[in-house]
């Protein structure tokens, strides 16, 4: 069994992304086998790119406000909002204007990506 506090994981930001952290709280390391466990950061009015792969994401809004993008339109996303991104669906999250956004996002081992540019380019 693995126990830690969330804040004591290390953040990870991405160059060609600004405003973007992600704490990887459970992974490889920690041996899980089937799902990864992710901690996303987006200060205000940044996002991630706008991307698709084939395994699916499940999401749960923790703090602040934002909107999730897909091929159908936008919806806001507010604490205790929950996502499934279907597999090689289009999305996008993106903080408010003014305010941060705070997101946990689940997926599978097997599609396990470092930088999300590489789930861009999936």
């Amino acid at each position: 069994m693995t126990v830690k506090d969330a804040m004591t994981v290390e953040p990870q930001s991405f160059a060609e992304i600004k405003g973007v952290t992600v704490r990887w709280l459970i992974g490889e390391n920690d041996g899980a086998p089937n799902f990864y466990m992710r901690l996303f950061e987006l200060q205000p009015a940044s996002q991630t790119p706008w991307h698709h792969h084939p395994w699916e994401h499940e999401v749960f809004v923790l703090e602040g406000e934002g909107f999730v993008k897909s091929e159908q339109g936008e919806q806001k996303l507010v604490s205790g909002t929950v996502v499934f991104v279907r597999p090689n669906e289009w999305h996008q999250f993106r903080a408010h204007p003014e305010k941060p956004l705070k997101f946990l996002c689940l997926i599978p081992a097997s599609g396990a990506c470092a930088l999300p540019k590489c789930e861009e380019n999936s």
